[in-house]
């Protein structure tokens, strides 16, 4: 087990220590795994040729925050097409793939400074990740409807956070386009908790325009190669490859 610690410091990898022992157990039965509580005691112990600031992240062990009512509550955001109420109950129980939800991930906030739009799909949590050069309400459609083009399979549906840049989205084509209540960021949390991981990358407040195409994938297959344990540590990439040659 110990060869495989040498990953934790590359440095595209995002794997976590939950992540790591859960695909060790899943692909080695017949080996001896210690639990995660243990593998992190070992670590701060400094019994193991890695340290914390190796590690992408630490396990995080969180309540979940309650969600509050939109009845009775004024939310000032103008209403940009189909609300996500109108979603029909196939994509909300996430038995069938291909239905995404999409947000953008901003570096600099400036709408002339360049971004990512972030697509995740529900069931697979397979990431899409495209480079914008501005988060423009007429940029984001056009870069959408290119990725859809190119795959159109790949595509049924896309619910978007509320905010002005996606104002033009009901304009695109080949792929019905829904929208979450405004500042309901949970509505989207299969896309909320990608976008956290791709943080590891872009961090806010820094600039995106030296970032290549090739960084951006280099990210992007970070996240997908995550061996995850809502996946019962299967990766995104290995599950959205089986249904789409399926």
């Amino acid at each position: 087990m110990l060869s495989f610690w040498g990953r934790f410091k590359a440095k595209f990898d995002a794997t976590s220590i939950d992540e790591f022992v859960g695909e060790f157990k899943r692909t080695m039965p017949g080996y001896p795994c210690p639990s995660t509580p243990t593998v992190y005691r070992y670590i701060d112990q400094g019994l193991l040729d890695i340290s914390n600031i190796d590690l992408p992240m630490k396990l995080k062990r969180r309540r979940n925050k309650r969600h509050h009512s939109h009845g009775g509550h004024a939310l000032h955001k103008k209403h940009l097409g189909n609300s996500i109420e109108q979603r029909p109950k196939e994509i909300e129980d996430r038995k069938t793939p291909l239905h995404w939800e999409g947000d953008l991930v901003k570096g600099v906030r400036r709408k002339n400074q360049p971004a990512l739009m972030t697509l995740t799909e529900r069931t697979t949590r397979f990431e899409v990740v495209i480079k914008i050069p501005d988060y423009r309400a007429s940029t984001c459609p056009r870069l959408l409807q290119n990725e859809i083009d190119r795959h159109p399979a790949c595509f049924k549906s896309i619910t978007f956070d509320n905010g002005s840049e996606f104002a033009d989205m009901t304009k695109i084509k080949g792929c019905q386009i829904y929208f979450a209540h405004p500042y309901s960021p949970w509505e989207r949390g299969t896309n909320e908790n990608c976008n956290g991981l791709l943080r590891q990358f872009f961090p806010k407040g820094k600039s995106m325009k030296d970032k290549s195409a090739a960084y951006v994938q280099q990210a992007t297959d970070a996240i997908n190669r995550k061996h995850r344990r809502i996946l019962q540590y299967h990766t995104a990439e290995e599950l959205f490859k089986q249904y789409i040659s399926s």
